[in-house]
């Protein structure tokens, strides 16, 4: 709360005293609830603001049961792809007088159950996940059981009653994948940080992550075509550039080495790029170069690369905006639609060798 001139904290009685009303007037006024007139609301706030109140947030979610905020967790705060996203919730929520309370988890699923936990244990009115894990979600399910309202961003997790703020990655995935193999690459690496385990296109039950998704659009332009895609040449890394930067040298010094790579994130196919100009390589007359998610420096490099990007600022907004309308009540509303990605085509991608396209 705001101090008075003589260092004390500005309270509700001295906000109520300004205004001319009870204490218990300017305490419905503040904290939106119960009855009160508009006339009332309208000196409580201004005496408010005159005074330089600020509420004492635990006293209010005790007063109310609402917090006004809501939490959001995500998987890496460096990757721009979660930062633009978090701006679209952000800008979201806060229309309707929310606050964000931001959790990262490096995309651990240990670290993730903790920022749930602590969350929760803050009352937040409302969640807004990207699960490092679309297996591993017993505690979301937990935040669905208390009725606590959840929304899950960029990725799925089956049988969990929650909608998702997401994009359409499969078709334009197939449009890059026909695009590199219709140039003759077959020896096509993919490079992700994401478990192997959500990345899986094959078995029973095909986790429905945006990299599986990713993946399948990839094999699914080569079974289109009677090829098979080596699932040799997808590496999953841990979280760190040496571990990329090795990925890239496998794949690329190979027997037979993979004449394109993919990158799963804008991240990854920054030191992509680094990695392959250390090897003497160069893009794309030895070696192509495809990357999810656009960022300007994508556009500045010699040569410039081909992306396929996703309208992130609008799918956090969208999962703001379902997260706000579920917190005020809403209910049976449609699930909100993926939001398509798009290939954007630049200079990174040629022919095998410089060779001409190779016929399906």
């Amino acid at each position: 709360m705001a101090k008075a001139g003589n260092n004390r904290e500005i309270t509700v009685a001295d906000v109520a005293r300004e205004a001319g009303v009870s204490k218990a007037q300017a305490a419905r006024a503040l904290g939106a609830y119960g009855a009160v007139s508009d006339a009332v609301r309208e000196r409580v706030l201004a005496a408010a603001a005159r005074l330089n109140y600020r509420p004492n947030q635990p006293a209010r979610t005790l007063n109310t049961g609402r917090s006004h905020s809501v939490g959001v967790v995500v998987g890496d705060i460096e990757n721009p792809y979660f930062s633009l996203a978090t701006r679209g919730i952000s800008d979201a929520v806060e229309r309707s007088g929310f606050t964000v309370v931001l959790a990262n988890t490096s995309e651990r699923v240990m670290a993730e159950r903790a920022a749930v936990d602590m969350l929760m244990d803050k009352r937040v009115d409302g969640l807004i996940v990207a699960p490092a894990s679309t297996g591993d979600a017993a505690h979301l399910q937990a935040v669905v059981d208390a009725g606590r309202p959840l929304v899950l961003l960029d990725r799925t997790v089956p049988g969990l009653a929650a909608d998702a703020a997401r994009a359409e990655i499969e078709p334009a995935a197939r449009e890059a994948a026909d695009h590199l193999l219709a140039l003759g690459h077959r020896r096509i690496g993919y490079i992700t940080t994401a478990d192997g385990s959500d990345v899986r296109t094959d078995g029973p039950h095909p986790l429905p992550s945006p990299v599986a998704a990713r993946v399948a659009g990839l094999v699914g332009g080569f079974t289109e075509r009677g090829l098979t895609w080596d699932s040799d040449l997808l590496r999953s890394c841990r979280h760190d550039e040496a571990a990329i930067r090795k990925a890239v040298v496998d794949l690329v010094r190979d027997p037979s080495p993979a004449t394109a790579l993919i990158a799963s994130d804008s991240l990854i196919g920054l030191v992509v790029v680094g990695a392959l100009q250390e090897e003497g390589l160069r893009i794309p007359d030895d070696v192509s170069v495809l990357m999810y998610d656009d960022q300007p420096w994508a556009r500045l490099v010699t040569p410039p690369i081909t992306v396929v990007a996703q309208p992130t600022y609008d799918i956090g907004h969208a999962a703001g905006s379902r997260l706000a309308a579920l917190i005020g009540g809403a209910t049976n509303s449609p699930p909100l639609v993926p939001l398509p990605a798009t290939l954007i085509r630049r200079g990174s991608i040629g022919p095998v060798g410089g060779a001409s396209p190779a016929r399906s």
